[in-house]
């Protein structure tokens, strides 16, 4: 299920045939049935246009990609792939670490857990004091590690990357999954290299393909794969070609605004 508070959004999804279900002393309510595709769709969407709204649509599928793999693919890079690297850059990354002390996988994994505490403690804080704290603690954190010769500079920058990705996705409970999912893909990553990539995303693919939202499929429209509810996936077609709810959801009247009465 996804939670919200926002009414637009509620409403959005509603016209999708899904239900909300209101709870007592809280300021979220719950929308089920959900599937993977819904936690990048965002109200936003259906205020621009569509061709504006596709390119921010495809943007935040670009930075699931990023936030998802690319502290795995540093550490597969620099571990077992480095022939893929090209060789100015390679000598580039391999003066940054003469003085790192670590293996690329404690590397990635010291930054990651410290810019999880740093996010943590900006959420805790008033906000004028979180945003300080995050900007400067973050430049002199990082700026003393690279000094100190914890991680490398481009350790810093595949980090920075990865924290603005995981930003641009638009529910909190999807950027947390990833943000949780990183760590065992680094893991892999460490000890099969780019194997050890493929073999982690084939298991979450396959897992979530296998899990239902209340006897529907979790992987709608892609598996199993329905045509008719793509224009409302990876891109956001024109709002007078989405006449019809999508099938995945289960609605029983299929017209999604409009007279949902038949003609007698």
């Amino acid at each position: 299920m996804m939670l919200t508070e926002r009414p637009d959004t509620a409403v959005s999804h509603i016209l999708q045939g899904r239900f909300v279900i209101i709870m007592d002393h809280s300021p979220n309510v719950l929308i089920a049935p959900a599937n993977f595709m819904s936690f990048f769709q965002a109200v936003d969407d259906f205020g621009s246009r569509w061709l504006v709204s596709s390119f921010i649509r495809v943007m935040r599928f670009l930075a699931f990609m990023i936030a998802l793999f690319l502290p795995a693919t540093y550490v597969a890079f620099i571990s077992f792939n480095f022939e893929v690297i090209p060789m100015e850059l390679l000598l580039t990354i391999a003066e940054s670490r003469i003085q790192v002390p670590f293996q690329p996988v404690m590397e990635a994994v010291i930054m990651e857990m410290i810019l999880e505490l740093m996010r943590e403690a900006a959420l805790r804080l008033p906000t004028p004091i979180g945003q300080t704290i995050g900007i400067v603690g973050g430049i002199i954190i990082g700026q003393a590690a690279v000094q100190v010769g914890i991680v490398s500079n481009i350790m810093i920058i595949v980090v920075a990357v990865t924290a603005i990705s995981s930003y641009n996705i638009p529910n909190y409970d999807m950027s947390s999954s990833i943000r949780l999912l990183r760590f065992p893909m680094m893991l892999s990553a460490a000890m099969f290299g780019i194997v050890g990539i493929v073999i982690g995303w084939m298991t979450i693919v396959g897992h979530l393909t296998s899990l239902e939202s209340l006897g529907t499929p979790y992987g709608t429209p892609l598996a199993p794969f329905r045509f008719a509810d793509m224009k409302d996936a990876f891109l956001r077609f024109p709002l007078w070609t989405m006449k019809s709810r999508p099938r995945g959801t289960g609605a029983i009247p299929t017209i999604r605004q409009g007279r949902n009465r038949t003609k007698r």
